[in-house]
C-alpha cells in the first residue's frame, strides 16, 4: 500500500532527514525521520532507544542516503524515566507486529521511544497528523490496531492495554462509555 506522505512542518531535522530517505512515500521512513529528528531537535539521547549504535546504523543505512548521525548513549535521568515502562511498551509492539525481523523491531523502538514524550503519539513521532499515525498502526500493527475498535488515542490505548495485562485497574467505571474520563481518552485531537 503506498501512501503520499508530507513532512511535519513542526521539524525541520526530521524534514532533513526525510529528504534523504531511500523511499519517500514510505510510512516507516516518515516515522523514522519524524522520532529521530524530534529526538535531534530536543537534544535527547539516545535518539531511538533501546538500540545499540550498530542497529541504529543499519537503520539510517537502510531507510536514509548519508545520513551521519549517532544514536548516543542515555543520560542518567533518561534511563531511569525509560525504565520498565519502556520495555513493557516495547514487548506489547514486539508481540503485535505484522512482519517479524528487524525492520519492523526498530519500528517498535521507534514508537515506544516517541511515546515516551509529553505530546499526543503522533505529534512526538514527527508525524503530520493522527491519521498518519492511524494508517502506520494499521499496517504495521493490524492485530493490536483492530483492538482499539473505539479510536482511543494511540498513548491511552497502550496503556490501558498494559494496565490490563498487569490486571492493574484503570478506569473509573466498568466501560469506557461510562467513564468520567471519556473525553479525555477519545476527545478530537487539535
Amino acid at each position: 500500500m503506498q501512501h503520499h506522505i508530507h513532512a511535519s512542518p513542526t521539524s525541520s531535522q526530521a524534514f532533513a532527514l526525510q529528504i534523504r530517505a531511500r523511499r519517500s512515500d514510505d510510512l516507516l521512513s516518515l516515522a523514522f525521520a519524524g522520532v529521530i529528528g524530534g529526538a535531534l531537535t530536543r537534544g535527547r539521547r539516545p535518539m531511538i532507544r533501546g538500540l545499540s549504535e550498530s542497529r541504529f546504523q543499519k537503520l539510517l543505512n537502510e531507510y536514509f542516503v548519508d545520513a551521519e548521525l549517532d544514536n548516543g548513549e542515555p543520560g542518567q535521568d533518561s534511563a531511569i524515566a525509560a525504565g520498565e515502562e519502556f520495555l513493557d511498551l516495547v514487548d506489547l509492539l514486539l508481540e503485535h507486529r505484522a512482519t517479524p525481523g528487524e525492520r519492523a523491531a526498530w519500528l517498535c523502538y521507534a514508537i515506544a521511544t516517541a511515546a515516551m514524550g509529553e505530546n499526543h503519539l503522533w505529534q512526538d513521532m514527527g508525524l503530520p497528523d493522527r491519521k498518519t499515525l492511524s494508517a502506520l498502526m494499521c499496517e504495521s500493527f493490524p492485530a493490536l490496531t483492530a483492538k482499539n475498535s473505539g479510536d482511543m488515542k494511540w498513548k491511552k490505548f497502550f496503556y490501558r492495554h498494559l494496565c490490563e495485562r498487569a490486571e492493574v485497574p484503570i478506569c473509573k467505571s466498568p466501560h469506557c462509555a461510562e467513564c468520567s474520563d471519556y473525553v479525555f481518552c477519545f476527545s478530537h485531537e487539535s
